[in-house]
């Protein structure tokens, strides 16, 4: 698809103000039409992306891609939206540079001027597949896995991070109540931003076989993840992480001195907060507790290979297999209509939370993270199958789509990640087409994916530059094309 800049500019599109676009199917030879065809008879702007001189950092191969699949779309709104989304987070998060000669990248979320462990390994990670036919694409991704180790060191604890140690805070942090530190721009404790951290160093690895990244300093950031989880099983007490905040939604802060609700030490991780940053109501979380497993036995091949530290690669193997074993003892509850299931939330005790929220990991996105074995993937499916229903308070039905919320935005509001989570994971042809159909008709004539909308309404939406969820989008198109592409040559009713 030709490239023309839109005459929307970037501050009228982040108010995202407008209605969807009406669109017909254009065909010729049972191709897509020409991008002057497209433009002319439906009207349907080009490109959304900033214009070329305002792009953060470019990559030819990335815009050769973005070409080829477009190209492969039959509906040719939705090959606009894949052609502004994937390439989002190198438009415009990314901060490429150097640290004591080495390549470092900060990486913000998007609207948020700060750089998330978990939404900037997952903003990247589409990329990688592609490092090794452009080292300047594959040399700012080490600067995110550098800046990543050095962000761990600093406090292992903390989920976000600040450009500088002089960067302006995050308001709503200021005046938390636990340890801050100079770069920290907040200190909630999430297990998924150290698994993150790992899944990306080592993707990292396996794509590009490059091991700069991996040295003596990021070996050290190995230890302190390891050891991090081992103080969050809280044997011998709560350990020293305590969090609480002055703020009128009780999700963002932790109860009973910042330590959290009780919970029996029975060998899973404490959690603080989940994936959406909201306060765990039982702190076993278990969706995360999975990751951590998967992420541990990444961690002790790359520790064992590239550190040659067989010591910790068997820390991160027995934490593993003990982490593991308490899932399958207390991580499983029954359910009338749907068997056995994964929990969301357990305390030990033999209290649970039936719910999923849309959030990775989830546990409709255990699979898309590699976190279901052979042995598990009936568990899985009836999972999978309970989270998609009514019997999760978080599944919203509506007259725009149907998918998964949570308690971050509020009851109603789907997040278009959670309908791309169902679409990695469906093997139906016709589930996934229902996705991208909900998908393509939910960005409200932005042409970017949200944060969130209203059931009913798409325009009604929060955060429109989203850049984890654009770039997400781009990799399921990615994954479409390669293993199924007669999906995205059909029709989408």
């Amino acid at each position: 698809m030709e490239e023309i800049s839109s005459s929307v500019t970037r501050r009228a599109l982040l108010r995202g103000a407008g209605a969807a676009l009406a669109v017909a199917t254009t065909l010729r030879s049972g191709l897509l039409a020409t991008a002057e065809e497209i433009q002319s008879a439906q009207d349907i702007p080009l490109t959304r992306r900033p214009p070329l001189a305002e792009r953060r950092f470019t990559s030819p191969v990335i815009e050769e891609v973005i070409q080829e699949v477009s190209r492969e779309i039959t509906d040719p709104e939705l090959a606009l939206i894949f052609s502004n989304c994937l390439p989002n987070t190198l438009d415009t998060t990314v901060y490429p540079g150097s640290y004591n000669g080495k390549p470092d990248t900060f990486v913000i979320t998007g609207d948020i001027h700060a750089m998330w462990l978990r939404d900037s390994s997952a903003q990247v990670w589409p990329y990688l597949r592609y490092c090794r036919n452009d080292p300047k694409l594959s040399s700012l991704i080490e600067g995110v896995i550098r800046r990543q180790t050095r962000n761990i060191l600093i406090d292992p604890y903390a989920n976000a991070f600040l450009r500088s140690a002089s960067s302006k805070p995050l308001p709503w942090a200021v005046h938390d109540d636990t340890i801050m530190k100079p770069w920290v721009a907040e200190r909630k404790w999430e297990i998924d931003s150290l698994c993150y951290t790992i899944r990306l160093a080592h993707g990292y690895w396996q794509a590009t076989g490059n091991t700069s990244p991996f040295d003596i300093e990021w070996l050290e950031a190995a230890r302190a993840i390891v050891r991090t989880f081992q103080e969050q099983q809280r044997k011998h007490g709560p350990g020293p992480y305590h969090f609480q905040r002055a703020a009128e939604q009780p999700t963002d802060t932790l109860p009973l001195s910042g330590y959290g609700n009780p919970a029996r030490p029975v060998g899973l991780i404490y959690s603080g907060f989940r994936p959406s940053d909201d306060a765990c109501i039982f702190p076993l979380f278990i969706p995360a507790n999975l990751f951590a497993v998967t992420s541990l036995r990444q961690l002790a091949a790359m520790v064992a290979k590239l550190g040659n530290d067989t010591g910790l690669a068997n820390d991160c193997v027995a934490l593993a297999d003990e982490v593991a074993a308490a899932l399958e003892q207390y991580g499983q509850i029954d359910t009338k209509n749907h068997g056995r299931v994964w929990a969301y939330e357990v305390d030990g005790y033999g209290d649970t939370l039936r719910m999923d929220d849309a959030n990775a990991p989830g546990i409709l996105s255990l699979d898309y993270l590699d976190c279901v074995p052979a042995t598990q993937r009936a568990l899985y499916e009836r999972s999978r199958s309970f989270v998609l229903s009514s019997d999760n308070p978080y599944f919203f039905r509506g007259s725009a789509a149907e998918g998964v919320g949570g308690p971050h935005i509020g009851l109603g509001y789907i997040w278009p990640i959670s309908i791309m989570f169902r679409a990695f994971t469906s093997t139906n042809d016709q589930e996934t087409l229902r996705c991208l159909r909900w998908l393509r008709d939910t960005t409200a004539g932005t042409h970017y994916m949200h944060e969130s909308f209203w059931k009913d309404d798409p325009n009604k939406y929060t955060r429109p530059w989203f850049a984890w969820a654009n770039t997400l989008f781009g990799e399921l198109i990615l994954k479409l094309a390669s293993q199924r592409p007669s999906l995205l040559r059909s029709t989408i009713q």
